[in-house]
This record gives structure tokens, C-alpha cells and sequence, in this order.
């Protein structure tokens, strides 16, 4: 198993510390961590699962009072073979967490970790039956939420768009619970041409969206398909015109009280508990 390597850190200015330096400033973490190939994981829970996915800690930083259950994380890996890998810990009084990142730290650990290299998209959808496919979803909220319905509801691999939000952003990342490390992902580029690529797999696509000649989820849950790509669009414009016009199916999900659409997370759930497999 790896062993810790505890630093002691009391300057925030501390050059050691640059991967974790104001963490609330959107524009400086997309730029910072796709160009170093970090994703930050927030939190003791999200971080075991990172472990436990068999992401590799670039390094951790925590409270004092977090060591023990760091120690405990690591204890449980599995040992691999030679000498064990030691992971930077910098471990810092509360005052000096906030002044490093911006926010009080209270989840128990930031992690600065390696991304793993993404998989090609037909290797994921080997073997797979139920996928969801997330289109230019930009709110990384919604884009963790979708990640954790899909792993509480079955659905074998997500793929998303090259202009959907990154799903190893930090607030996906937490929002999912760290199921971002428990489904398979990756990027289908180019897209709405991807839907070919679907299609080739054996995959019927399924665009959610209000049209003329949708079906409900109602009459595809009736006769699903064997594998079946679920198709999801952002937040306030839906799908794009070209995606629904590709795809094999349109399907609303039917909704009463006068509400005409869901919040994608939400309508997500729906579909993925609706269309799941056994």
C-alpha cells in the first residue's frame, strides 16, 4: 500500500501549495487543472473513491484531525507490487486552509489527483446496454447530480459532449458523491455525428425533448430496446435541432399541473429509473 508522506504547512503562500490556490476562481481551475492534468476531489468520501477507482494522488491536503482517517483510506488498498508509492500529505491548521483556498475546508480533504486517460467511446459501449449521452450540459451541478442517477439507476457509461462541463470538476465531483469515478465516461467528439457512432454499436438513440412527434417514456419503457442512448440536453434550450433530427426516437416524459419540462438533473433520474434493466 502507498505510504503517507506528512508535510507540516503554515505559510499559504507556500510554493508546494499552487494546485490548491484559490479553488473559488473558475476561469484560473479550467485552465489549471485540464493543462497540469489534475482534477481537484473535495472531501474524505469523494477522495476513498477516488482511491478505490485507482486515481493516483498527485497530493492531499488536510486538517490535522483528517490524518487518521487518511491513514485508514490508504490502509485499505490493495499493496501492489515493489516499493510502495509515498503521497505527499500537507497538513495545515483550519485558518490556513481558508487562506490557501478561498473557502473554509470542512469536508474533511482536498485532493489534487492525476487524470486517468478517458477511454475510447467504443470501448464503453462494448458490453454496455443503458447510456446516457450529456450535451453541452454547462452547470457542473447538474452534470454531478447526472452522474449520480446514472450510478444509483444502472446506466453502464456516459458520454459527454466536447462542450458539456467537465465532470472531474471539482463541484461535479462533489456533487456526484464521487460517482464520477464509479460510472465510465468519456468524450464523443464529433457530435451530433457521434449518434452514427451509436448507432453502429447497436445503440437506439433517444433524444428528451418536446416535439410534434415525440413518444412518451411511457410507450418506450412499453417495448425498450436492447440498448438504448439516452440524450440529454442543457439547461434552458434542450437539445440542439440537429442532435433531435439524428437521433432514432424523441421522448417526452408526460408531466401534468401545467409544467411543460424538468431540470435536466431531475429529468435524468426519471429516464434512467424509467428504461433501467432488470
Amino acid at each position: 500500500m502507498p505510504r503517507l508522506d506528512l508535510q507540516t504547512v503554515t505559510d499559504p503562500a507556500d510554493d508546494r501549495l499552487a494546485d490548491y490556490v484559490s479553488l473559488t476562481d473558475v476561469a484560473l481551475r479550467s485552465k489549471h487543472e485540464p493543462a497540469k492534468g489534475l482534477y481537484i476531489a473535495e472531501s474524505s468520501t469523494v477522495l476513498e473513491r477516488a482511491l478505490r477507482a485507482g486515481h493516483r494522488p498527485r497530493s492531499v491536503l488536510l486538517a490535522p484531525r483528517w490524518v487518521p482517517d487518511l491513514e485508514r483510506m490508504v490502509a485499505s488498498l490493495p499493496s501492489g507490487d515493489g516499493e510502495p508509492e509515498a503521497i505527499t500529505v500537507f497538513v495545515a491548521d483550519e485558518p490556513v486552509l481558508e487562506a490557501i483556498t478561498g473557502f473554509h475546508v470542512h469536508r474533511g480533504a482536498l485532493a489534487a489527483m492525476h487524470r486517468p486517460p478517458l477511454p475510447a467511446v467504443a470501448d464503453l459501449l462494448a458490453g454496455a446496454r443503458r447510456v446516457a449521452v450529456l450535451e453541452d450540459i454547462v452547470d457542473h451541478t447538474n452534470v454531478g447530480a447526472a452522474f449520480r442517477s446514472a450510478a444509483a439507476l444502472g446506466v453502464d457509461a456516459v458520454l459527454v459532449t466536447p462542450r458539456c462541463a467537465d465532470p472531474l470538476y471539482r463541484r461535479s465531483v462533489r456533487v456526484s458523491m464521487g460517482t464520477v469515478f464509479q460510472v465510465p465516461w468519456t468524450r464523443i467528439d464529433p457530435w451530433p455525428d457521434g449518434v452514427a457512432t451509436l448507432r453502429e454499436a447497436g445503440f437506439v438513440s433517444a433524444a428528451l425533448a418536446l416535439s410534434d412527434d415525440a413518444i412518451t417514456l411511457d410507450e418506450l419503457v412499453a417495448d425498450p430496446p436492447e440498448c438504448l442512448a439516452m440524450v440529454l440536453g442543457a439547461e434552458g434550450h434542450g437539445l440542439k435541432p440537429t442532435t433531435v433530427a439524428a437521433c432514432d426516437l424523441v421522448v417526452r416524459i408526460p408531466m401534468s399541473g401545467g409544467v411543460d419540462s424538468l431540470n435536466v438533473a431531475a429529468a435524468a433520474a426519471v429516464a434512467f429509473w424509467a428504461t433501467r434493466v432488470g
